[in-house]
């Protein structure tokens, strides 16, 4: 399986975030992406390739033109009030607030986005558009004959809706990859989210269509980040109805009950027949991840990967979260091991 990976990414250092009440270093760190790049070299899972630029045109298929005109201005602006520490969002509108883009950057800041988990800092733009390239790249390699890649992308993804960041996320990936297949004609294309946290970004974007089935298996809202979506019910709507499945689960979860709803999740896609997979890498779920909450140990990934390549399908891998940064190279090779041995 070749890996698509880009150094870029440590333009996106030392940002912070608001966690259990303090300012603190971010815990989505550039050092999660050089143990799994590390962890796949050693293991000689396949080659690891530059990604290919591909412009904005693709984000902009999934994400609204002033959000991302906002992403990439969002540092010069920050900096000509003569700031130069993280930029953090400090302000949000509630119900009832009208969604007028701001003039200021601290306004801007808090209509783009929804929690204080999305820093900014002078390398992180740089950073969102090399880590859309690698996933853009991965479907290139997909779409062009390759049974699976894996694009090992950084900042992740899946939180970002069309036009907010949140949760470390500012360009979806996944959604952005599902969307480049659609336009090179694969008509039917399925995400399958295996990230502790619920894919909300992912989920809110294809919520009314009936070509893209998204899948997530997290953790349960009433508990656990983002909240305010992933429950059961939310199961599309118009032209999108039962095209969206959330499997939530509670804190505590082992693999046992983890994998059978990986099992129900892998049998919807089976049933919706895709022509290609997408898959929301997190690892996160490990049972010493500092801010999740399952109980998966690490020879279980093996297990994931191998059900996955069980849906026989041409599959692209999107890294997401999983931030117990000593065991994330480990499960993730575990997982694309597990898929390659089967």
């Amino acid at each position: 399986m070749k890996t698509v990976f880009s150094p870029r990414h440590h333009g996106h250092s030392g940002h912070v975030e608001l966690n259990n009440g303090r300012v603190v270093p971010a815990f989505e760190k550039p050092e999660r992406a050089e143990m799994i790049r590390a962890a796949v070299e050693g293991r000689g899972l396949g080659p690891i390739l530059a990604p290919a630029a591909h412009g904005l045109d693709p984000v902009l298929r999934v994400h609204e033109a002033d959000y991302v005109s906002f992403l990439s201005e969002a540092w010069a602006l920050w900096t000509a009030d003569g700031r130069d520490f993280p930029a953090l969002p400090s302000f949000w509108k509630a119900p009832g607030m009208r969604a007028i883009e701001p003039e200021t950057i601290d306004g801007k800041l808090g209509h783009f986005s929804f929690d204080a988990g999305c820093c900014l800092v002078a390398g992180s733009f740089d950073a969102i558009a090399a880590s859309v390239d690698v996933a853009l790249t991965g479907v290139d390699l997909v779409a062009g004959g390759e049974p699976s890649a894996f694009a090992l992308c950084r900042p992740p993804g899946h939180h970002a809706h069309a036009g907010t960041m949140g949760g470390y996320c500012y360009v979806n990936n996944a959604a952005v990859a599902a969307q480049a297949f659609r336009d090179r004609g694969t008509p039917r294309v399925a995400i399958l989210d295996v990230d502790y946290h619920h894919g909300n970004g992912t989920q809110s974007i294809f919520y009314e269509r009936a070509d893209v089935l998204v899948c997530n298996i997290h953790g349960h809202p009433t508990q656990e980040y983002p909240y305010f979506l992933g429950y059961e019910d939310e199961t599309g709507a118009g032209a999108g109805e039962g095209f969206n499945a959330n499997f939530p689960l509670r804190w505590g979860t082992g693999f046992e009950a983890w994998s059978a709803a990986l099992e129900t999740a892998c049998r919807r896609v089976e049933a919706y027949a895709p022509d290609v997979v997408v898959v929301s890498l997190g690892v996160d779920t490990y049972k010493e991840d500092p801010i999740s909450q399952f109980r998966l140990d690490s020879p279980d990934y093996l297990k994931i990967g191998a059900r996955i390549a069980r849906l026989r399908k041409p599959t692209l891998f999107v890294m997401e979260g999983g931030y117990a940064v000593e065991a994330i190279g480990v499960n993730v090779a575990n997982t694309l091991e597990g898929f390659a041995g089967e």
